[in-house]
């Protein structure tokens, strides 16, 4: 057999969907390597995890060829694989903005250390909290956030702020050089090219699933006539 090799590279512009669907393929090899599966195919993971065998190898097209011919994928080979390919083979400084309920929450959750992200500095407008450590954590003025991010070349933060200083927050980031936001404040952001901002509005989440809910209810109320 032959193994394919991987340049881990691309010459085509990669679609978001595939970036956050490797993620997705990467959580599955993680669980079929606890279980102790050496190799497997892209249908056996498709059938597993109800996942598109034809979307996994296309995705997986785009940084190269992986795994053996006639056998799949070697899966340990391939999870370290995506773990590069994501930049999870190294540790990365978080700044966290905003230690209200909801960011108390993220500096409580051990599944971001766990992966590699690590929050190392926190910023707060509070004269209350400023200057305490939660841990190891310092919570800094959020007048600060530039010197102290430039000082430190963080690139990625987290903004747990309410909307009306969420473009404040994220204009001081810009200019500390970070290009990697993770947004929970619910509006919009405006960046500069080069930065990349990812939204988790938990309230559209929570009315997406009351859509689906209330149709299931309806479709629900139909059948039964």
């Amino acid at each position: 057999m032959r193994r394919e090799k991987s340049d881990g590279s691309t010459r085509h512009r990669i679609p978001e969907r595939t970036i956050a669907r490797l993620s997705i393929y990467l959580r599955c090899l993680e669980e079929v390597v606890a279980d102790g599966t050496v190799a497997v195919s892209s249908q056996q993971l498709a059938k597993r995890f109800g996942l598109n065998s034809a979307q996994v190898r296309k995705d997986l097209a785009y940084f190269g060829q992986f795994g053996v011919r006639g056998l799949g994928y070697y899966t340990e080979e391939l999870k370290q694989n995506l773990e590069r390919i994501l930049g999870l083979d190294q540790e990365w400084d978080v700044a966290l903005v905003g230690l209200g309920n909801l960011g108390s929450a993220l500096l409580r959750y051990r599944g971001f250390q766990q992966r590699g992200f690590r929050i190392s500095v926190v910023f707060d407008n509070d004269p209350s909290k400023v200057g305490r450590r939660i841990g190891k954590v310092p919570v800094r003025p959020v007048e600060k956030i530039v010197p102290v991010l430039r000082r430190r070349r963080m690139k990625m933060a987290v903004i747990a702020v309410p909307a009306s200083a969420a473009q404040a927050v994220t204009d001081r980031l810009v200019a500390a050089g970070v290009n990697a936001i993770l947004n929970f404040a619910p509006t919009q952001l405006f960046v500069p090219k080069g930065v990349k901002v990812q939204n988790v509005d938990l309230s559209v989440m929570l009315k997406t699933l009351s859509f689906y809910t209330t149709r299931s209810a309806r479709d629900t109320r139909v059948s039964d006539r």
